[in-house]
């Protein structure tokens, strides 16, 4: 291990006999102060960068008289917090182009005969614009199993789920079987599986 690196020498807290510490601060800049002025203040607008020293008083006294927008038109000044929500970066509408004008209609240009075959633009594997092709739902495990329970395929309407619901429980009901109670295991899966399409909002 080197006792003499550099490195030790950054991170020395006392300076050795012999040397000085230099970290004497500059004099306060408020006129007829001779106190050290080691606290910055900003000199203003269009002086970014640029900074005042004074003592701890008379940056105290600095900072409650201190106005950045001191002398600035009002529609600058809004303009400025305007433009400060975004960072100050450009920005425009949504659907209008950076010099204004409305985009051009995409869809014309590229979508014709384009085929999603995941279903991320909300097309599942048909091509745009076919009217017939139904949207996929992402299912998970319980609402999968439901929908089969139901012998529905997953992506049918509310409306259409009641329907199918409906429609198994008067055939599967023991009243509509004379009383014959061999169907109610499934009559029971049936309505377990409507009763979790209804809470997880799919009818």
């Amino acid at each position: 291990m080197n006792l003499n690196s550099k490195y030790f020498d950054r991170i020395r807290i006392r300076p050795e006999a012999g040397e000085t510490a230099t970290t004497e601060a500059p004099r306060c800049e408020w006129p007829g102060c001779q106190s050290a002025g080691g606290y910055r203040a900003p000199k203003g607008r269009h002086r970014e960068g640029e900074y005042h020293n004074y003592c701890l008083d008379h940056v105290r006294e600095y900072n409650k008289s201190y106005n950045y927008f001191a002398g600035m038109p009002d529609d600058d000044v809004v303009a400025y917090q305007r433009s400060a929500s975004t960072g100050h970066r450009p920005t425009w509408s949504m659907g209008v182009g950076k010099n204004g004008g409305a985009k051009p209609n995409r869809p014309q240009d590229w979508s014709e005969g384009f085929v999603d075959p995941f279903g991320f633009f909300g097309t599942s594997g048909a091509k745009a614009g076919d009217e017939t092709a139904k949207p996929r739902r992402a299912l998970g495990n319980f609402a999968r199993r439901s929908f089969e329970a139901l012998d529905l395929e997953g992506h049918e309407s509310a409306t259409e789920i009641k329907a199918r619901y409906k429609e198994l429980v008067k055939r599967l009901h023991p009243d509509a079987n004379g009383g014959d109670r061999s169907l109610e295991d499934r009559l029971r899966e049936i309505i377990q599986a409507y009763h979790y399409l209804k809470s997880a909002g799919l009818c």
